[in-house]
């Protein structure tokens, strides 16, 4: 509860949750089976893991995850509703007394499983839509699974359960983002949360599905401008970690309109935890399994996995880990290289990531861009990735002749406190007297901003009292 008397969402990570390391949000895939075929899932998803836990053990995770503080549990899968025991670990997750969610693709989301969950207590239900009826069925491999999404859609929001669209960006689904939203307001859902298509699992075995990073220039004023048009209609649209950075649209998009907030650095163990269906743990259910689990709770108690792992307590860790474009880059002592999943899936490393606004534009202020370009093929594991490389390139597409690009920062880092600097939206170090991205004095634009503000405050006022009159 805040000082206002609104109450936080569950995923919202205080002071508090920080410096006790608490998995605030855990994401957990309760199964491997899976009725849809993805040509974008990480996990290569189909058939159940030969060594998937019992019901007994997962009713032992409830009770640790509890015991850690975790306030939501979300269930995936696969098809988290494939598995027979799903309604019962809601139930305990509930009885637990925590927020229990669930993602799915809705194909076979039936009125028999949809009253199961609802009596077991779900709190809300996200479902993927991933452009128009011919494109979705595409990606989701099966053909009528659009209509099979929408329909779940109806009978979640006819049993009263809130509900969300979710959305990958790939390089074919720009075109029809607002179409998506179209739907996404036909369907009563809430929120539409996005992500950026990653190059992992099945999405590693088709890299021209993946949005090539230059093309965020055209991709964030488009999430603007429908950000603003979901919100007149109700709806708030929210970019997952993978979609960066430090662009002039960073507090619309990521603060829901609060200009002060921005990225901080990858949250994986850090208020986040992925559970595996056989019991393996990762700081991140997105990441690959290999590198990344701490344990598997079958051999060690996840308390400790959480805890004690490297695997999953480094990006608790506040050293910057960001190298290439990401090493010289004016924000890395906040954003430390960005979403690790990302930068893992086409390097092999973290810490290097050409999936961000703010590069984007800083190479297009010097007349390039990037694209990536794949090297090496995914083994066809679960989890698993291929290899990329980086190519500079003319603003036109033409391969560069340059050897590197001017990579010397703006201003160096002068601290982890950022504010706004009001004459361009970007965020600046704070006591940064001049914008090094728009050459404002951020003092004065800061002040003109905030008497603007008072002045359309005290005309809203004025309009409202002349209204009541």
């Amino acid at each position: 509860m805040t000082q206002t008397g609104q109450v936080r969402p569950a995923r919202y990570i205080t002071a508090a949750d920080r410096s006790t390391a608490r998995p605030i949000h855990a994401v957990w895939e309760i199964t491997l089976a899976c009725d849809l075929k993805c040509t974008h899932c990480g996990s290569r998803a189909g058939e159940r893991r030969p060594n998937e836990l019992s019901t007994a053990e997962c009713l032992h995770i409830v009770e640790d995850l509890a015991s850690l503080g975790t306030r939501e549990v979300t269930l995936i899968g696969g098809e988290a509703y494939l598995r027979r025991d799903f309604a019962q670990i809601i139930a305990a997750v509930r009885a637990a007394g925590m927020e229990c969610t669930m993602q799915s693709g809705g194909r076979n989301l039936n009125d028999a499983r949809i009253d199961a969950a609802v009596a077991a207590g779900i709190t809300a239900v996200g479902i993927s839509i991933d452009g128009n009826r011919e494109l979705h069925d595409e990606l989701r491999g099966v053909a009528g699974s659009f209509d099979s999404a929408l329909s779940s859609l109806k009978r979640l929001r006819d049993r009263g359960v809130t509900t969300s669209v979710n959305t990958q960006i790939g390089d074919a689904v720009v075109e029809q983002l607002d179409d998506v939203l179209d739907t996404v307001i036909a369907s009563g859902a809430k929120n539409w949360q996005l992500q950026l298509t990653v190059p992992m699992g099945r999405a590693a075995d088709r890299p021209g599905i993946i949005l090539q990073p230059h093309r965020l220039l055209e991709l964030f004023p488009k999430l603007f401008d429908l950000f603003e048009r979901a919100y007149a209609s109700g709806v708030l649209l929210q970019i997952g970690n993978n979609v960066g950075y430090f662009g002039p649209y960073e507090g619309v998009l990521r603060g829901s309109g609060m200009s002060h907030v921005h990225y901080g650095g990858c949250v994986a163990g850090n208020g986040v935890i992925g559970i595996e269906a056989d019991g393996k743990v990762k700081g991140c259910p997105s990441l690959p399994t290999d590198g990344y689990t701490g344990g598997n709770v079958r051999e060690i108690d996840l308390t400790t996995i959480w805890l004690d792992s490297p695997e999953l307590t480094f990006a608790r860790e506040k050293r910057t880990q960001a190298t290439g474009f990401c090493g010289t880059c004016y924000y890395k002592s906040v954003c430390r290289g960005g979403c690790t999943w990302m930068s893992h899936s086409v390097f092999g490393v973290p810490g290097d990531n050409p999936f961000c606004h703010h590069r984007v534009l800083e190479l297009a202020r010097q007349g390039f861009r990037e694209s990536i370009r794949q090297v090496a093929l995914a083994p066809g594991d679960a989890f698993d990735h291929g290899r990329f490389v980086v190519e500079l390139e003319t603003l036109d597409g033409r391969p560069s002749t340059a050897e590197s690009t001017d990579r010397t920062p703006r201003q160096f880092d002068v601290g982890s406190t950022l504010d706004v600097c009001y004459g361009c939206s970007r965020h600046v170090f704070a006591n940064t007297k001049i914008c090094p991205f728009c050459a404002a004095d951020v003092r004065n634009v800061r002040t003109s901003y905030r008497e603007s503000l008072a002045d359309a405050r005290n005309a809203a006022g004025h309009l409202l009292e002349a209204l009541r009159t």
